[in-house]
């Protein structure tokens, strides 16, 4: 069992570095006069908001210039498969783009990642983040990434006119409330109870039923080494997850998470669990918030703040470390966040944004405000916050197999498995 993990807790840190990133960098030598940048930012609203940025940037900094190396498809996979090739060949950017946490694990532990402990202390980034958002993106005691936006994973989309049709008066609030009002959509509507997309969306599902089920502590102790799968609460949990299945459609796997979405905002589907960003994608449907449709936490969730987080790194061997940390400094900055999340459809992971600036937006100025208040935090496995991916792929596969199969037995049991070689 790997000793290494994720902090979730301040108390349990070590100062443990990788000894190729020790001292805060060892750039490259190079002069200075620019700085490029990797990500997979190509379309719609991230690659706005990248532009936004990267305009700030020129503004601010006319003596560097900025190379935008975006790569476009499979969802960041192409980028990620051109930035381990680049990284193996000592050929990092400047700056590239990741999602904070365990995710950035195996980058780490390759040396490829340079600490940022001295530059959070500059820029005051302790201060202006959630405390238990930097302790859950604090690995082996140091922190190799500064978050730019906070995306929500737990969020439940419902069509307003559907449940009316149903005879449910309001969202349900608990897993079994979930599980009631599926049974109602079913008997009293034509529409799909729980819209669902390719089997990733199914993974997202589980994890906001695991955490409505078990509450926040005890799910994120599921991701620590150790770990306990095999426990009447776990089997409690994933018996309601089996329930909910039972209420979705059956040509899903055909179908992305956007497909699954716009079913709620036609009156198609009841409900949807799915990430925050689908606000964005009913803003370019153009549905009504409040009319198409409405949100809320997803069932036994309320409080906390399932996220995931975009943010940009500082490779060992940086050509230009001086430009890439002037890049950091805006994207880590107040004004950078609140350039960049109203056109990316996020909201800043800092507490102190302006909520002028996300007013335009229902379900943004509502997370923002809800942000801002200090929920309880837990990472998202399926976007890298709280496993590596061997861990992720692990799980991936054993719900794969159970849509198949169906056997719930054997899904907690590969389950356990997966916790077990941790």
């Amino acid at each position: 069992m790997r000793a290494r993990r994720w902090s979730v807790a301040a108390g349990a840190l070590g100062l443990v570095l990788v000894a190729s990133g020790c001292g805060g960098g060892g750039g490259g030598g190079g002069d200075n006069a620019q700085v490029e940048v990797f990500s997979w930012w190509t379309g719609g609203g991230e690659e706005a908001g990248l532009n936004a940025l990267i305009e700030r940037f020129e503004t601010d900094n006319p003596e560097i210039g900025f190379v935008n190396a975006a790569v476009a498809g499979g969802s960041g996979s192409n980028a990620q498969a051109v930035l381990e090739g680049r990284l193996q060949s000592q050929d990092p950017p400047d700056s590239f783009q990741g999602h904070a946490g365990a995710e950035l694990q195996d980058y780490i532990e390759a040396g490829y990642l340079s600490p940022l402990d001295d530059f959070f202390t500059e820029q005051g980034l302790h201060e202006a983040l959630p405390d238990q958002l930097v302790e859950q993106i604090t690995y082996d005691g140091s922190v190799y990434s500064v978050p730019v936006n906070i995306h929500r994973s737990n969020v439940m989309w419902y069509n307003p006119s559907v449940l009316e049709e149903a005879g449910i008066d309001a969202p349900p609030e608990t897993p079994e409330d979930l599980v009631a009002a599926l049974e109602t959509v079913a008997e009293e509507t034509d529409a799909i109870p729980m819209a669902v997309g390719a089997q990733w969306t199914v993974d997202h599902l589980l994890e906001s039923v695991l955490l409505g089920s078990l509450g926040t502590d005890a799910y994120n102790a599921l991701w620590e080494p150790g770990a306990d799968w095999d426990t009447p609460e776990v089997t409690e949990a994933l018996t309601t997850f089996e329930q909910i299945m039972e209420h979705t459609q059956e040509e899903s796997a055909a179908e992305d998470w956007q497909e699954a979405a716009r079913r709620v905002a036609d009156g198609e589907a009841a409900f949807n669990i799915m990430g925050d960003w689908a606000a964005g994608y009913f803003d370019e449907l153009g549905a009504v918030a409040g009319e198409d449709y409405d949100w809320a936490a997803s069932p036994g969730t309320e409080g906390t703040y399932m996220w995931l987080s975009d943010s940009f790194t500082l490779p060992v061997g940086a050509p230009n470390e001086e430009a890439a940390l002037t890049w950091l400094e805006l994207v880590g900055s107040q004004e950078g966040q609140d350039i960049f999340n109203p056109l990316k459809g996020s909201i800043p992971a800092r507490e102190d944004a302006d909520p002028a600036n996300y007013a335009d937006s229902p379900y943004l100025e509502s997370a923002l405000a809800e942000w801002q208040a200090g929920p309880q935090l837990a990472g998202s496995f399926w976007h890298g916050v709280t496993v590596g991916n061997r861990w992720k792929n692990d799980v991936d596969t054993a719900v794969g197999l159970y849509l198949g199969d169906g056997d719930l037995e054997a899904l907690q049991d590969a389950l356990v498995t997966a916790a077990r070689a941790e």
